[in-house]
C-alpha cells in the first residue's frame, strides 16, 4: 500500500484500532495488513485529534518532538505569540501546538485580581468576555467598587478589569457644571396669591467620593434643597413685594443655597428666577392696571404739553403788544401762507388774493409808519 503523505501533513498509522507510529512527509509502502489505516492531518497551528486522545499519540517521539504544549491553569489565561507576533488569549485547558513551521510561545497572566497590567492593544486580542471595560471621559471621574465597596477614584482615560470572583464595578460622576430646572412651582404669597415659578441654578460637584457614599441619588436631594429654599423665601413676601424685588430674588436664593452647598459636597456659582406665571384673574387685575397707569400718564404729559403751547402763546402775545413791526411781520407771515395755499378769492368785483398779495410787498418805510 503507497500512502504520500505531503510537506504541510503527517500521517498516523493504526492497527486494529493501535496507534503505531506517526508518518513524516513523502511516499510510504506499507505491506498490507489486515486492519492497518492511516489517516492524515494539516501541521499550521494547534493539533487537532477527536479520534484519538493525544496522550497515545505522545507516545511516539517523533510526535512528542513536533508539538508543543501549554497548560492553563484555572483563573488564568495564556497569552499566545507566534514567531513573536501575538495572535490569540487562550483560557483554562491544556492545548497543543505543531512547532513544524511556527515558534509557538506562551505567556500565562494571573485573572483572580481584578487589576489588568497589560497594555491596552493587547486588549483586542483577549475575548470581551474576560473582563469589563470602563471609559471615563473629561470632566468625569470614577468611583471604583470592589463587591460593593468603594476601591480608589479613576481620573479620565479607559480602564480595564479582568471578570474574576470579584465584582466589579464603577459609578461615573460629572464634575463639569452643571444646570438644574425647577420649573412650574406653584407658591403661595404671604396674602394668599398662588404664582407658579420656573427658577434654574447652576453648580459643580466638589467631593465625588462623599457625595456618592454619603447621598443616595444626589441629583433628587439638590432638587428639593432648591425647591424648598425658593419656596421658603418667596412664601414670606406679598405679592406687590414679590413684583418689586423679582429682580433680587435670585440673588437672595443662593446666597441661601449657598449655606447650603457643604453639606451636599457641590458649590452653587449661579441662579436665576425664568418666570413668574400668575393667575388669570390676577393677570387682568394687572392689566387693567397697566391701561389705568398708562392713560394716566399720557394725560399727564398732554396737559403739560397744553401749558407748554398755551405760556408761548402768551409769550409771543406779549412781544406783539410791545412791538408793531413784529405784530405786522407776523400777519405778512400768515397772509403768505394763505397766498401759497389757495388759488384765487374773488369778493364782489375785486380779487381779494391780489389785493393780499400786493400787501406783501409793503416797503419798510411805510411799514414803520
Amino acid at each position: 500500500m503507497k500512502i504520500i503523505i505531503k510537506e504541510n501533513e503527517r500521517g498516523f498509522l493504526f492497527k486494529n484500532g493501535t496507534f503505531r507510529r506517526m508518518l513524516s512527509p513523502g511516499i510510504h509502502r506499507i505491506y498490507p495488513v489486515v486492519g492497518e489505516t492511516c489517516f492524515q492531518t494539516n501541521v499550521y497551528r494547534q493539533v487537532n485529534m477527536k479520534e484519538v486522545d493525544i496522550q497515545v499519540l505522545l507516545r511516539d517521539k517523533t510526535f512528542a518532538d513536533s508539538v508543543t504544549k501549554i497548560e492553563v491553569p484555572d483563573l488564568n489565561i495564556a497569552l499566545h505569540y507566534e514567531d513573536g507576533r501575538l495572535i490569540e488569549a487562550l483560557r483554562a485547558g491544556t492545548f497543543y501546538f505543531w512547532n513544524v513551521f511556527h515558534q509557538h510561545t506562551f505567556q500565562l497572566i494571573d485573572t483572580s485580581s481584578p487589576e489588568v497590567a497589560l497594555p491596552r492593544v493587547m486588549m483586542s486580542i483577549i475575548p470581551a468576555s474576560l473582563y469589563s471595560q470602563y471609559v471615563v471621559s473629561e470632566g468625569e471621574t470614577g468611583l471604583l467598587f470592589y463587591d460593593g465597596k468603594f476601591k480608589e477614584q479613576l481620573e479620565s482615560g479607559v480602564y480595564y478589569f479582568w471578570n474574576s470572583s470579584i465584582r466589579i464595578s464603577c459609578q461615573i460622576v460629572d464634575m463639569r457644571s452643571q444646570q438644574m430646572d425647577v420649573n412650574s412651582q406653584e407658591i403661595l404669597t404671604a396674602d394668599k396669591v398662588t404664582l407658579r415659578l420656573n427658577f434654574v441654578c447652576t453648580y459643580r460637584i466638589t467631593d465625588a467620593v462623599k457625595i456618592n457614599n454619603s447621598l443616595k441619588d444626589y441629583k433628587t436631594q439638590i432638587y428639593v434643597t432648591t425647591q424648598l429654599v425658593l419656596r421658603e423665601y418667596v412664601g414670606r413676601l406679598k405679592f406687590d413685594e414679590l413684583l418689586e424685588q423679582k429682580d433680587s430674588i435670585a440673588g437672595i436664593v443662593l446666597e441661601k443655597l449657598k449655606e447650603k452647598q457643604e453639606s451636599l459636597f457641590i458649590e452653587f456659582s449661579d441662579a436665576g428666577l425664568k418666570d413668574i406665571i400668575l393667575p388669570g384673574e390676577i393677570r387682568d387685575i394687572m392689566n387693567t392696571v397697566l391701561i389705568a397707569e398708562k392713560n394716566a400718564q399720557a394725560s399727564v404729559i398732554l396737559r403739560r404739553e397744553e401749558v407748554a403751547s398755551t405760556r408761548s402763546l402768551l409769550n409771543t402775545a406779549k412781544l406783539m403788544e410791545e412791538n408793531t413791526t413784529l405784530y405786522k411781520l407776523k400777519e405778512l407771515e400768515y397772509l403768505e401762507k394763505i397766498c401759497d395755499k389757495v388759488g384765487n378769492i374773488s369778493v364782489g368785483n375785486g380779487n381779494l388774493l391780489g389785493q393780499l398779495s400786493e400787501l406783501l410787498y409793503i416797503n419798510p418805510a411805510s411799514a414803520r409808519s
